[in-house]
């Protein structure tokens, strides 16, 4: 089972360095690197110096904000920095962002991505064996790259390319063209992913590994979870006022619930979300237990579901010594099954 943490996405980057260290120090196997409000490749670069054994996968950078050589001049960078421990993940967003927040244009972005990933492998193949670079697909069309250019070919393999999204058709074309998927907080309670992610992953014939992100409350006691509870509560509601991210509480019977989300949302009625997520609700959506039980909890609800699974650090660095023996408690168990 491979164990995953999100680098908080406001980090400054004088602090990746401690964050970074912190991690690998809990039993990490990788850090995920998101693109909100800092450049994940700079990011990246930052974590991958400071850490030893850690992978570090971006996830996800924004793939239509960048031409794909962009992209694969800074994965290639990376692979070759980290010895081969950067993973490149990539994504859509969503409409709104990327006309909005990039001035980018957006028409289809199933078929814009499988494209994008297409000629990043492309551009990978030209780096490591050079060549001429000859891609012709619906959205890009890349014939051009002299030696000069070119940065060659390094001593460690392509970058692994990850996706991730929510829809179905974004789900088998991670099954068709990706090495991995992480699945969206919001789409990652497990029967979301045994009705709706995975059999939209494997249609095609292949399993691309899969991670999932649940949202989850744990600390040493009760009382550590319930004062999670609430900053629990605000966000999921945030994203589930989207609609594009409401297909867990289709599939848990919670149609209405977004419904009345984005309608909140729609008005401008920001501060009025949270209370929706009623505490029924939020014990449907999210595992809350304590740390000597989640390996347990965790093990029954996920056990042949996803290949890794997401969690977020201690707020407590005094929790730091019974979370690193509740990930080992979690891999062991993971192991058994």
């Amino acid at each position: 089972m491979e164990l995953v943490t999100s680098l908080p996405a406001d980090t400054p980057l004088r602090q990746v360095a401690q964050h970074v260290e912190r991690i690998e120090k809990l039993g990490f196997d990788t850090v995920h690197i998101s693109e909100t409000v800092r450049d994940p490749f700079a990011v990246a670069a930052l974590a991958v110096e400071h850490s030893t054994t850690l992978t570090v996968r971006t996830s996800m950078v924004v793939a239509f904000a960048r031409s794909p050589m962009v992209t694969a001049l800074a994965a290639w960078d990376l692979a070759d920095f980290s010895g081969g421990r950067f993973q490149l993940g990539l994504a859509t967003q969503v409409r709104g962002n990327i006309v909005g927040r990039y001035s980018m244009p957006w028409t289809d972005p199933v078929a814009q991505l499988r494209d994008y990933v297409g000629a990043v492998r492309e551009i990978f193949r030209v780096f490591q064996t050079g060549g001429k670079l000859d891609y012709a697909g619906s959205h890009y069309t890349f014939n051009r790259l002299q030696p000069y250019f070119s940065p060659g070919q390094i001593g460690v393999p392509a970058p692994e390319i990850w996706t991730g999204g929510v829809n179905s058709r974004m789900c088998s074309l991670a099954g068709d063209v990706a090495d991995g998927f992480v699945a969206h907080p919001t789409s990652s309670h497990p029967k979301v992913l045994a009705e709706r992610i995975i059999p939209s992953l494997t249609g095609g014939g292949r399993k691309p590994r899969l991670i999932a992100v649940p949202k989850t409350i744990t600390g040493k006691d009760r009382a550590a979870i319930i004062a999670q509870r609430e900053a629990a509560r605000s966000e999921l509601a945030f994203l589930y006022s989207t609609p594009a991210y409401r297909v867990a509480l289709e599939v848990l019977g919670l149609s209405e619930v977004g419904e009345e989300l984005t309608v909140m949302a729609r008005a401008g009625d920001w501060a009025q979300l949270p209370a929706v997520l009623t505490d029924d609700v939020l014990d449907i959506l999210v595992t809350q237990c304590i740390y000597a039980e989640l390996p347990d909890v965790l093990s029954s609800k996920y056990a042949g579901l996803c290949d890794g699974i997401a969690l977020a650090v201690p707020t407590d660095p005094a929790d730091d010594g019974a979370f690193r023996a509740m990930c080992e408690e979690l891999r062991s168990a993971a192991s058994a099954e």
